[in-house]
């Protein structure tokens, strides 16, 4: 019987080796992602692989879905690095938005499953349960108002950016479903970064 969720984030690592016991189990969950339905995904496997006691697994993560909306999290705050460390100079806001969704675009159809299980676990979780969801609204905002070079967002700006980012999520479940070829998705998302962002 699946285990249910509670209404609790996800425990907070604090020590070094706590941290470093928080990355494997996050490292092990989407490399099973990768590998597997999210149904398949054994929670007892991931615990076995991490090398860490089920008990601690379900202290950090009580269910598949915070741990896979964590997943999403640790995703997103990679690319945010990898975004920082190779700014673009010269470029508009549509261009660089555009750059960041299709640089994620790319890394997340490298891996249907895994984006398939971060998706599903982040669309079907309600924020009182999982708080963690709205992490995955603030980081990805945040890397997208860093890359369009707005620090201080007015609130047109953050309603545009929440917006565009809705839009990409339909496009990529578009395109993991297969209703939408690659090259369809990034016209798409072409064509709605110059329409939504052109005037910031």
């Amino acid at each position: 019987m699946p285990r249910l969720a509670e209404a609790r984030d996800a425990a907070e690592p604090s020590s070094l080796e706590q941290r470093a016991r928080h990355g494997r189990i996050l490292k092990v969950a989407a490399q099973l992602g990768a590998e597997k339905d999210l149904e398949r995904v054994q929670m007892q496997e991931v615990a076995k692989l991490a090398g860490v006691a089920i008990g601690t697994l379900y202290r950090y993560f009580p269910s598949k879905s915070h741990l896979f909306v964590a997943v999403m999290v640790d995703q997103i705050d990679r690319m945010g690095a990898v975004l920082a460390r190779n700014p673009r100079a010269d470029t508009t806001p549509a261009d660089a938005v555009y750059d960041a969704l299709q640089h994620a675009t790319r890394a997340l159809l490298r891996t249907p499953l895994l984006a398939t299980a971060m998706i599903q676990s982040n669309a079907t979780s309600n924020a009182a349960t999982i708080p963690d969801v709205g992490k995955i609204d603030r980081h990805f905002d945040n890397l997208l108002l860093g890359a369009a070079g707005i620090d201080e967002p007015t609130v047109r700006q953050a309603t545009v950016i929440r917006l565009v980012v809705a839009l990409w999520f339909g496009l990529i479940q578009a395109g993991l479903n297969n209703r939408t070829s690659i090259p369809d998705l990034d016209s798409d998302l072409r064509v709605a970064c110059d329409l939504l962002l052109g005037e910031l």
